[in-house]
């Protein structure tokens, strides 16, 4: 009986065992077994009656920060299930694990969002991502520093769904923070320490400014700003427009009530009081440097004018000292543009003029030079120095023949001003005012002004398409495709660019008629041996008589699109040449087309044929008049003996019928 127990107990062991084992195999405990599914690429599932893409990166997600984690870790609800399991399952509570956070969330304008229904409002994944979550000290992650404005800019850039339907609306708020001192610093500079969005609004506690629990309410705002501008009362100054700026002890005003929130460069008061101390003198006519004796005299109206209308005196002239009764005898060195124009004085250091300032060059070019000083303007301005208009008079002050800058010029360009006032570009700018017109600046730049042979200078001639096709695109994408581009034609001779055929300051209309008969001359400096055959047929032949409707070289291979015969693409290739000669011989045919337009009888090589037909029928021309030559010398002779006897006998043929007059003549006067 014992052992009949035995024997039952142990085949129900069994029996219990391979169940248990049969179930725990259709049981995803682990994320193997999830991944056998998900980890296939085109694994679609539904949500919400939707279908979505459910694949998961294994590799993405072991990077992740829940690398460690189990699927059902997050996926609590598929515990102890089998699979394949459901489609629609419960949304995925990152509460479980970050109560505190999601506490936050809950109250706050997102989370009221979500509570009452709105299809717009974020939840974590929209932020955090779902299986790729990195910490945000990763720069790949999406709440890294430098990728918060831009991560909030999908649902608050102007004109998305959520900016349209707030109703406390405040216009561009990306596009003021990317050029407010603070998007600068961040999104230009790469200062991660710099505040964005999160830094002010909080990450997960995102309320109204009217909301008195918000971190930008009035009264808290201060307090938010001293996480980084912690000693804000020793920087600023105690007194604005004859107040008190920190009327309580220990408590500050609210910020915005000067920077506005998301500008922040931008103030709302009067500089006022920093610079009257300035003007106290500096108003005056009368007042002149004691070192120069040039007049240290400030319009202020002037300034007030000015790019620089929110700019102090003190922000410039940085080495004022405010304790002084003359605050400016602290300054001991010149303005420095770069402290806020920072990129552009590196690009002028490294430019010619400021090489030459370096060099404490005296005919160098400082930043007042061009911009002024205390009435900087706009370069759209149009009383501006930099205006459009004003630019060549500006560049000719240095640059026209006979000032400073060309004097020292050593290369065989002239006349620089004066030609260019003549070009295309310079008719357009100062006679008919098109301020779209290339001028200076366009071609040289305003600060990175190199001399041609520096390969950084935008005259280089590897630049000079690009340069170019700033104005001129699509004769730029023309060009980069033809066989006098860098990209197409592989040679180590000099390939030609755009200043090879148009100069670089006198340049003229391309259907002038200067222009079009010049051509195969410039041409012909890199093709020297082409330019001879042409000239040697009808179309050159008749070119050099000054007739510019007959065919260039332009006509048949094209200007900026020039390619090899053997492309495709040529207008001179085999399915395209009959089209090109029908442009000017309605009539062409393809036998037409067959005429060698170059073929010389120079050439033995490339064609023997009528090499060997010119020389022969020359020779026979020549020999037959050196043979007739010959023949006529040596009968000449024989033809003067000839005409000598003709004419004895014609006299003796005359002398016997004279005789017989005379004779009739004495017998008649008998």
């Amino acid at each position: 009986m014992i052992s009949f127990l035995k024997i039952y107990c142990t085949i129900i062991f069994r029996i219990i065992f391979f169940l248990t084992a049969t179930a725990a195999s259709l049981v995803a405990q682990e994320n193997s077994d999830c991944l056998g599914c998900h980890g296939d690429r085109s694994a679609t599932g539904t949500r919400k009656g939707k279908t979505i893409s459910v694949f998961v990166d294994e590799k993405k997600f072991s990077d992740a920060i829940h690398g460690t984690l189990t699927c059902i870790s997050c996926h609590a609800d598929l515990e102890s299930k089998e699979f394949p399991h459901e489609d629609d399952l419960k949304p995925v509570n990152c509460g479980t694990c970050h109560s505190s956070e999601q506490e936050l969330h809950t109250k706050s304008l997102h989370g009221q969002a979500i509570a009452r229904g709105d299809a717009l409002a974020p939840d974590c994944i929209d932020c955090h991502s779902n299986h790729d979550i990195l910490p945000a000290k990763n720069p790949r992650s999406p709440i890294s520093p430098l990728k918060i404005p831009f991560l909030c800019g999908k649902c608050h850039l102007e004109g998305s769904p959520v900016q349209k339907q707030r109703t406390i609306h405040q216009d561009h708020i990306l596009e003021n923070f990317s050029e407010s001192i603070h998007g600068q610093g961040l999104l230009k500079k790469g200062l991660i320490v710099a505040p964005n969005c999160a830094t002010c609004h909080t990450s997960h506690s995102i309320l109204r400014h009217t909301d008195p629990y918000s971190s930008i309410a009035r009264k808290n705002i201060a307090k938010t700003c001293t996480q980084c501008h912690a000693e804000i009362e020793m920087v600023h100054r105690k007194v604005i427009k004859g107040e008190l700026w920190e009327k309580e002890a220990n408590v500050l005003p609210a910020c915005i009530d000067c920077h506005q929130p998301h500008k922040v460069r931008k103030v709302f008061y009067d500089q006022g009081m920093a610079d009257k101390d300035c003007m106290r003198c500096h108003d005056k006519s009368e007042i002149k440097s004691s070192k120069d004796s040039r007049s240290l005299y400030v319009n202020y109206n002037e300034v007030k004018l000015s790019r620089h209308l929110n700019v102090s005196c003190s922000q410039c002239h940085s080495e004022v000292n405010a304790s002084h009764i003359r605050p400016c005898e602290t300054i001991t060195k010149k303005v420095d543009c770069a402290s806020c124009h920072a990129e552009i004085g590196t690009q002028y250091l490294k430019s010619t003029h400021g090489q030459l300032m370096a060099k404490n060059d005296a005919n160098a070019p400082i930043c007042k030079e061009c911009h002024g000083t205390h009435g900087v303007l706009g370069k759209s301005d149009p009383k501006s120095s930099t205006f459009a208009t004003n630019v060549p008079v500006l560049c000719a002050r240095c640059h026209r023949e006979g000032r400073k800058a060309a004097t020292r010029y050593t290369g065989d360009e002239h006349q620089i001003i004066e030609h260019y006032n003549e070009s295309i570009h310079g008719k357009g700018l100062m006679k008919s005012g098109l301020t779209v017109t290339a001028m200076c600046t366009n071609c040289h730049t305003a600060h990175s002004v190199l001399p041609h042979a520096d390969t950084a200078s935008s005259i280089n001639p590897k630049n000079i398409p690009a340069t170019c096709g700033k104005c001129h695109h699509g004769m730029q994408e023309q060009f980069e495709q033809s066989i006098h581009s860098k990209l197409v034609g592989k040679t180590d001779k000099s390939l030609p660019v755009c200043a090879d055929c148009h100069s670089a300051h006198t340049i003229r209309r391309a259907d002038e008629t200067g222009f079009k008969l010049d051509i195969m001359q410039k041409c012909g400096r890199c093709h020297e041996d082409i330019a001879k055959t042409y000239f040697d047929t009808y179309h050159g032949k008749v070119s050099q008589l000054g007739y510019t409707k007959t065919a260039k070289c332009y006509d048949c291979h094209g200007s900026h699109d020039i390619l090899a015969i053997s492309d495709p693409k040529s207008r001179l290739s085999h399915d395209n040449v009959v089209g090109t000669c029908q442009k000017c011989h309605a009539g062409a045919s393809r036998r037409f087309a067959g005429y060698l337009t170059h073929a010389t009888h120079h050439d033995p090589k490339k064609y023997p044929f009528l090499f060997w037909t010119f020389w022969g029928m020359t020779s026979l021309l020549i020999g037959t008049f050196i043979l007739g030559g010959i023949h006529t010398l040596l009968w000449l002779p024989r033809a003067l003996k000839m005409q000598r006897e003709i004419k004895k006998a014609h006299l003796k043929k005359e002398e016997p019928q004279e005789k017989q007059e005379k004779d009739k003549d004495g017998n008649s006067n008998n």
